[in-house]
C-alpha cells in the first residue's frame, strides 16, 4: 500500500524555508496524505552565511507550537499533523541539544549532521583544502561522535547527507568505500533503538536519484537487524512534500522492509509498506 506519511518537512520557522505551514498542510491533503510531522530546523551556533539571516536556525519554539496547535486542530478531521524538531548535532552545543529536546514535548526528533567542523556542505569552499574521500570520512566520524553525545532523539536525519552536494561530477562516495564508518552507525543506532530517516530530497530535484541514505546503506541497516524508518521528503515548499515516495517504498521493500513508522509523543507506530 503507499506510504500516506511524510516525517520531514519545514515551513517559514527555519531559516531556509518560506512555505508557510497551512499551504504545507493543504498540499500534504491534495497529495492523499493522512499524517505529517513538521520539522523545523534547531541548530545552534550555525556559522554566519552570507545568504541567511543572523542565526538563522535558533528556533522560536514557543511561536513555532502555538502556529502547530492551531493548524492541527483546524485541520484534525482531514490529517494528522504532529510536531516535530529536527536537531542539527555539533559537539559543543550536544548538552544544549539534549535540554532543548527535554524541555519541549515534541512527537519526533532527528537528529542530523549539517554541518563538519563548522562548515556546512552546500557552500563550495566547505570541498576546498582536502580531498572529497577524506571529508567523508570525517563526516562519518563525526556523525559517531554525535549520536553518541546527544541521544535524545528517534531517527538519524539523512545519512550520507553531504553526497547531495559534492563537486559536480565526482564519484567518490559509494556505501562499499565507507563501509566500516557507516556499519558502526548502523550498529549503534540499532542497538539504542533508534532509527533512520530515508529522505527523499534529491528525489524532489532528480527522479532517477538515489534517496539519503542510498539503497545500499540501507538495505545494510536491514541486514543488521534495523528496523525503524520514517519517509521524508526533507520538503521546504508544498511542491516537493512527498517527492518520490512511490519509488522510496519500492526501494525499502527490496532492502527487506515490510513496515515504515510514525511517532506520537516519541513512540513508533508501525505502518505495513
Amino acid at each position: 500500500m503507499p506510504v500516506h506519511s511524510d516525517y520531514h518537512m519545514h515551513t517559514h520557522n527555519s531559516g531556509d524555508s518560506n512555505a508557510p505551514m497551512e499551504d504545507m498542510i493543504k498540499r500534504s491533503i491534495e497529495l492523499g496524505l493522512t499524517e505529517i510531522c513538521f520539522t523545523d530546523h534547531l541548530d545552534y551556533d550555525y556559522p554566519a552565511c552570507y545568504d541567511l539571516p543572523e542565526d538563522p536556525f535558533n528556533l522560536d519554539v514557543s511561536s513555532y507550537y502555538e502556529e502547530y496547535k492551531k493548524y492541527a486542530d483546524i485541520y484534525k478531521d482531514k490529517i494528522a499533523v504532529r510536531f516535530g524538531v529536527e536537531v542539527g548535532m555539533q559537539t559543543q552545543v550536544a548538552s544544549d541539544n539534549l535540554s532543548f529536546v527535554k524541555e519541549n514535548g515534541f512527537d519526533f526528533v532527528i537528529a542530523s549532521i549539517h554541518l563538519v567542523d563548522k562548515k556546512d556542505p552546500f557552500y563550495p569552499d566547505f570541498w576546498q583544502g582536502g580531498s572529497v574521500e577524506n571529508i567523508f570520512k570525517r563526516c562519518f566520524d563525526t556523525t559517531l561522535e554525535n549520536i553518541k553525545l546527544f541521544d535524545d532523539y528517534d531517527v538519524l536525519g539523512h545519512l550520507d547527507y553531504i553526497r547531495r552536494y559534492v563537486p559536480e561530477g565526482d564519484t567518490t562516495y559509494s556505501y562499499e568505500r565507507f563501509a566500516d564508518q557507516i556499519d558502526a552507525i548502523l550498529k549503534y543506532l540499532i542497538a539504542h533503538d533508534k532509527g533512520l530517516d530515508f529522505n527523499s530530497k534529491v528525489l524532489g530535484k532528480d527522479p532517477n536519484g538515489d534517496p539519503n541514505p542510498c539503497p545500499a546503506a540501507l538495505k545494510r541497516f536491514r541486514e543488521l537487524g534495523g528496523r525503524i524508518i520514517t519517509f521524508g521528503s526533507d520538503a521546504h515548499k508544498p511542491e516537493t512534500i512527498a517527492c518520490g515516495f512511490e519509488r522510496m517504498r519500492q526501494i525499502a521493500l527490496d532492502c527487506g522492509f515490510t513496515e515504515y513508522f510514525t511517532f506520537k509523543k516519541r513512540n513508533p507506530i508501525p505502518h505495513m509498506l
